[in-house]
């Protein structure tokens, strides 16, 4: 369903003319959803890699150019940057001095410094500027919010958050750069789950945490090959706790150094209920089975939440890639058209990068941290 409820959100006179900056693993499905969306249509894929991006083109339909040829494009309304983290700023700053309207891939930026210059740079120009995960926007997640908005587990009180397992290396193709200064779990992961928080319960007010990196290498066991040992630069488990505006108190744990487990990924305490809610990191929950969210009230029996309809032969057609990544371009489009800002937008992939870069500074620290930020809680779908 999560097709239909971002063409539920509204529509376009005309589909939106998209270029893609960033052929590598994750734009496979990016290019998909595009493709499938009648609110977007493709016509430039770009990168450092020539051969990668002539190799998308012939996929999936657009045309290969430089980077340089892609902002200068007349055609072309909004720019997806899939960059690795790094270079978020630099290709989003281009990005915007050229024009064009932008969706990054999470994280919004590396820094904070970096996330407001782009903010400013976007609305001095009258641009919009949103960011990845847009997994929230599935029908379980949805689901979960109007439980909480209409009091079905009465005031959230608390909350459990796990993302456990044994990292990349055993999957992505180069997973080299998951293990250095820019990624580890909170970074790369972390929004997917934290976003989804403050869709349930509004922005985080402070933390405190405690890193470690139990192992200096990984062994990569993925294809192509070959098998080799890489270094390992960040930490790679996470254990901490939030607290949410509202007065809520979250515990949480991301890592990749955990072979199997049987903790929830996200469970929300209220005062005469229990919220359970599937892996915020799937549209519909999980790789190839939707799972439902879930509720008991005063101890009684678990229920499926209402609202909560059969997957759409197209969101399951995207299960094994972890959904149509890339509906937050085409709920942007429609956004633009309507001269509104995008649900995921800006203002909460910036908080919740504050939020990440404050659970790396409580467990540098040993202190808690307060989050400053306050965005908007984005309107449901």
């Amino acid at each position: 369903m999560s097709f239909a409820l971002v063409e539920a959100a509204g529509s376009r006179a005309r589909p939106a003319v998209v270029g893609v900056i960033g052929c590598g693993n994750i734009s496979h499905v990016y290019l998909r959803t595009i493709n499938a969306s009648p609110t977007l249509t493709l016509k430039g894929c770009s990168g450092r890699n020539d051969m990668t991006n002539a190799a998308q083109a012939a996929l999936y339909g657009g045309i290969a150019m430089s980077i340089d040829e892609l902002l200068a494009d007349p055609e072309i309304d909004i720019v997806v940057n899939l960059t690795p983290p790094l270079v978020h700023h630099a290709i989003g700053r281009r990005v915007l001095e050229a024009g064009k309207h932008l969706y990054n891939e999470k994280p919004l930026t590396h820094s904070l410094d970096e996330a407001r210059d782009l903010i400013a740079l976007a609305a001095d120009k009258g641009l919009a500027l949103g960011c990845a995960p847009d997994t929230w926007f599935g029908t379980p997640h949805q689901a979960a919010r109007r439980a909480i908005d209409a009091g079905l587990i009465g005031r959230p009180v608390g909350g459990s958050l796990t993302m456990a397992s044994h990292g990349m290396e055993y999957w992505h193709p180069t997973p080299e750069f998951f293990y250095l200064p820019g990624g580890g779990p909170m970074l790369d992961v972390a929004p997917y789950y934290l976003t989804q928080l403050v869709n349930l319960l509004g922005p985080v007010a402070a933390v405190t945490a405690f890193a470690s990196m139990p192992f200096a290498t990984r062994r990569v066991t993925s294809q192509p090959g070959p098998e080799r040992d890489i270094p390992v630069d960040v930490a790679t488990s996470v254990n901490g706790a939030l607290l949410m505006e509202s007065g809520a108190n979250i515990a949480f744990t991301l890592s990749w150094d955990v072979w199997k487990h049987r903790r929830p990924s996200l469970e929300i305490y209220g005062e005469t209920g229990t919220l359970a809610c599937p892996d915020a990191n799937f549209f519909i929950g999980g790789y190839l089975a939707p799972e439902k969210a879930q509720y008991s009230v005063e101890g009684g029996q678990w229920q499926d939440l209402p609202g909560q309809p059969d997957a759409d032969p197209r969101d399951m057609e995207f299960a094994p890639l972890g959904g149509p990544r890339g509906l937050g371009v085409a709920e942007m489009a429609i956004a633009i058209g309507q001269e509104k800002a995008p649900r995921a937008g800006a203002e909460l992939a910036y908080h919740v990068l504050e939020t990440i870069l404050a659970v790396d500074r409580s467990a540098r620290e040993r202190t808690a941290v307060d989050v400053l930020s306050r965005p908007v809680r984005p309107e449901p779908l």
